[in-house]
């Protein structure tokens, strides 16, 4: 470890944040991670950003777009908290088989698969009517 001012500033996966810009910082580089590393994190984004632009055209009432963004944040939150369950279990049993990694990543998996398919459906029952009649159907 390094001296740093008086404190022990420590390095790498293990750094603490001493300030609020800190923290922001690496709230960002794990947003980042999920982004660049993560195939369903970048479909969730895309797909999200895809409902709102949808939500905005067919001129959704503010609390409709706010329940859309909120659904979208949700299947988001649940894609970085599974990569974090993965490489905790990876970190944890290296490249061993362990019936209860299995079980954890599952599980973890499971919850976006649950999160999206509510969100899918939250987005088919707020945008379907409005995209019905301006589509004249």
């Amino acid at each position: 470890m390094q001296r740093r001012r008086g404190r022990t500033a420590r390095l790498g996966a293990w750094a603490v944040a001493n300030d609020l810009p800190a923290s922001f910082r690496y709230a960002a580089q794990g947003l980042a991670y999920g982004f660049r590393s993560q195939r369903n994190f970048r479909i969730h984004v895309v797909t999200g950003a895809v409902v709102f632009g949808l939500g905005l055209w067919l001129g959704l009432p503010a609390a409709q777009l706010a329940v859309l963004v909120l659904t979208v944040a949700a299947v988001l939150v649940l894609e970085l908290i599974n990569t974090a369950t993965e490489a905790v279990v990876d970190l944890a049993i290296g490249r061993q088989f362990h019936p209860l990694a299995r079980i954890a990543k599952d599980c973890a998996a499971a919850a976006v698969l649950v999160g999206a398919l509510a969100s899918l459906l939250i987005a088919l029952l707020l945008l379907a009517p409005p995209l019905l009649a301006r589509l004249g159907l």
